[in-house]
């Protein structure tokens, strides 16, 4: 089996930061906070993160925050949850949660609570169970999970749940792994797991590995990297992580992998990016493997970067 090329993928994160002409620096430039935190969280679990100037990043961060105290995916555009939570990750990955006025942000993100207990995404209303887990996981890294109706966001994830155990992004919607690790995510850290079917929805998940060892995202679609991480999470916290094929899941991601240039692809011999690097180095990290620092299953942070906020001080 190929060992995974640490040292390449460092080198290729490195790159697609500085890079700012590249095809993928270009395409990503209005989200580039969520490519910093696939980035940076990837270089500290391959035990590297002081490859990068923290300044430099946190004076970038800060000046995408908004008066609303939301946070862009860059500077100049318009604030967003999604971009808010990847803030917020990587302040924390740098211990710099302390640079933020936490009541600010925390009022952003309590204000996106509807009436019925979801989250919208921004102040144009569009309605995910996305942003449900975004919300929570943001607030409970800030230690304001209180601010919010918790009771109802709970009541509001469940209304998402199908019968095959799966959960969707709107009541009715269809099962999907995403969804499901957001949803399972949300109800995790708000201590709800109770209300999750484990055996129904761990065999839902467990049918997503594919002959080739892979993880697809639905039935019937193929196998790709970044469900290593959505699927590998979602049963890490049902506790029926061991109803798969380990081994053929590290092979098929350490397949996907550019061990001459660095990077990770979806699917082996496809192009490279920072997304599914940073999925399949933490689908390795919850897979135990060697070197790898531990990731959190629920806040998809370092073990360790999770223990400081927590239980330092």
């Amino acid at each position: 089996m190929a060992e995974l090329a640490v040292d390449k993928h460092v080198k290729y994160i490195l790159a697609v930061e500085k890079n700012k002409d590249s095809f993928e620096s270009v395409v990503m430039d209005p989200l580039r906070m969520n490519g910093a935190y696939w980035g940076l969280t990837a270089l500290d679990l391959l035990g590297k993160l002081d490859s990068v100037n923290v300044d430099e990043v946190i004076s970038w961060i800060l000046k995408c925050q908004h008066e609303s105290g939301g946070f862009s995916g860059n500077i100049g555009h318009d604030p967003h949850i999604l971009y808010t939570l990847s803030a917020v990750q990587v302040l924390a990955l740098f211990n710099k949660l302390d640079v933020l006025d936490i009541d600010k942000v925390a009022t952003y993100i309590t204000r996106l609570q509807n009436e019925d207990g979801s989250f919208s995404g921004d102040m144009w209303g569009e309605v995910d169970t996305r942003f449900s887990y975004i919300a929570i996981c943001c607030l409970s890294i800030l230690c304001c999970l209180g601010k919010i109706n918790v009771e109802k966001a709970v009541s509001y994830i469940l209304s998402c749940k199908n019968l095959d155990g799966g959960f969707g992004c709107t009541p009715g919607g269809e099962s999907h792994a995403g969804q499901i690790f957001c949803c399972v995510g949300a109800l995790a850290l708000t201590g709800s797991l109770h209300y999750v079917d484990k055996d129904l929805l761990g065999w839902w998940l467990c049918e997503r590995q594919v002959k080739s060892g892979g993880l697809n995202g639905r039935p019937e679609k193929l196998p790709d990297v970044c469900y290593s991480w959505w699927v590998l999470s979602s049963l890490i916290m049902i506790d029926r992580v061991h109803w798969i094929d380990k081994e053929k899941l590290v092979k098929f991601i350490l397949d996907c992998q550019d061990v001459e240039n660095g990077g990770i692809s979806d699917r082996p011999d496809d192009a490279v990016d920072v997304y599914h690097t940073y999925f399949g180095v933490a689908g390795l990290s919850l897979l135990n493997y060697p070197g790898l620092k531990a990731i959190d299953p629920a806040y998809a942070l370092p073990v360790d970067v999770v223990n400081r906020i927590f239980f330092s001080g």
